[in-house]
Order: C-alpha cells, then sequence, then structure tokens
C-alpha cells in the first residue's frame, strides 16, 4: 500500500488513540477506511466537497449516486434532514442503531457531491463499535460507502480491497474479518408508504410489521 498505514484495531473496544488518529485524519481532509457492521466502508467529512469527490473518483462512482452517511446519535439527524416521518420514526425505534439506511429528503446545508443533486440523502446510525467511535470523534457525520470499486462486492476482510482503494486513503483500521456478508437495507421514507429500496440484513417482513403495514 502506498502512503497508506494499517492499524489494527479492537472490534468491540477500540483503542481511543488509534480512534483519534483516525477521526484527526477525517477533519483534515483525510480517507479512512473502517469496519461496519456488514462490509467494511470508507470515510471522510461528509462537508468536505473536495474529499467527497475523492471518494468518487477512488471508487469510479456515478457522480449522481448518493453517498450514504453515518451518525453515531439521534441528536446528529434533524439538522441533516428537512423532516423527519412517522414512518421514520417507527423504523428507528425498531432498528436503530443497526443495519437500516434511510433514505430522506436532505437540507439544503448538505453539499450536491453528497445528494447526488437527488436531494435526497441516506442516514444511517452507527452500530460497529469501531464505526460509532469514530463518528462520535469526528463531531459529525462521515460518508459511509463501502470499500469497494463501483459494481464490485463488499469487502469483509482489508485483504479483499482492491489497491485502488488501499493505495489512495491515508489509513485502514483493520478489525479482522467480519461476520457478515450483506448489505444494509435501505428503505426510502420519502414515499408514502416507505419504499424498501435494497433488500439486506433486516428483511421485509420485519420493516412491515415495524410500520404496521400487512402485506
Amino acid at each position: 500500500m502506498k502512503d497508506c498505514k494499517i492499524l489494527s484495531v479492537h472490534p468491540k473496544s477500540p483503542n481511543r488513540g488509534i480512534i483519534g488518529k483516525a477521526a484527526a485524519l477525517v477533519k483534515k481532509g483525510g480517507l479512512v477506511v473502517f469496519p461496519t457492521s456488514s462490509f467494511y466502508g470508507l470515510g471522510t467529512d461528509a462537508f468536505n466537497a473536495e474529499t467527497l469527490a475523492k471518494v468518487f473518483r477512488i471508487k469510479n462512482r456515478d457522480l449522481k449516486k448518493p453517498l450514504l452517511i453515518l451518525i453515531a446519535g439521534m441528536a446528529e439527524l434533524a439538522p441533516l434532514v428537512r423532516s423527519i416521518p412517522k414512518t421514520a420514526t417507527l423504523l428507528i425505534e425498531a432498528f436503530w442503531p443497526g443495519e437500516l439506511t434511510l433514505v430522506f429528503h436532505a437540507a439544503d446545508l448538505l453539499p450536491c457531491e453528497l445528494t447526488g443533486d437527488t436531494e435526497q440523502i441516506g442516514i444511517r446510525l452507527a452500530a460497529h463499535p469501531v464505526a460509532c467511535s469514530l463518528v462520535k470523534a469526528v463531531g459529525g457525520p462521515i460518508t459511509g460507502t463501502s470499500a469497494n470499486l463501483s459494481g464490485k462486492g463488499g469487502c469483509t476482510a482489508v485483504t479483499q480491497m482492491d489497491h485502488q482503494i488501499t493505495d489512495q486513503v491515508d489509513l485502514v483500521l483493520d478489525a479482522g474479518t467480519l461476520g457478515e456478508k450483506k448489505e444494509s437495507t435501505v428503505v426510502d421514507v420519502t414515499v408514502t408508504p416507505p419504499k424498501i429500496l435494497r433488500s439486506g440484513m433486516i428483511d421485509a417482513k420485519r420493516i412491515w410489521t415495524a410500520l404496521q403495514i400487512e402485506r
């Protein structure tokens, strides 16, 4: 890996110093690979247009596709979205923190590079201890897109990552092999009833049950 450091972190109780170093890099416009409850993610400051552009370039991702973001607490949600529908509240109460990404109408303060000019934003409350600790240390939302090339599968181990990713990031937080091999479930709460955009770790039956909708 060129100009890239790999630091091992305990998946359940990450070292504060290591997390602090990663957070400092993110705040300075760096890119950090970190573990989530499903795959390894690629994190940077959600408000830094320059580094958001790097994420798209490194992943070969279509600029029209939004990037999901991770938050560390419910207090961070309201400023990022135009409204929190009742349906979103039901799903949040049932599944957050966890592997459920909710798509909201984005607040005007979010960069267009983040939303892909869709005026929508996918948000998840981080569940993995390392991811949660990192977002808290940064003090604001970070990107949570998977650390893989666009169109390729997610990585459950650092050794699976393409060199195009690892050669261009500033730090990799290696928590070993992750257990899950499914992506987060994505639900659009900007429509009524909500629409499941991507099936994942939380199946449709549980979503509809939480929404009190019979299917």
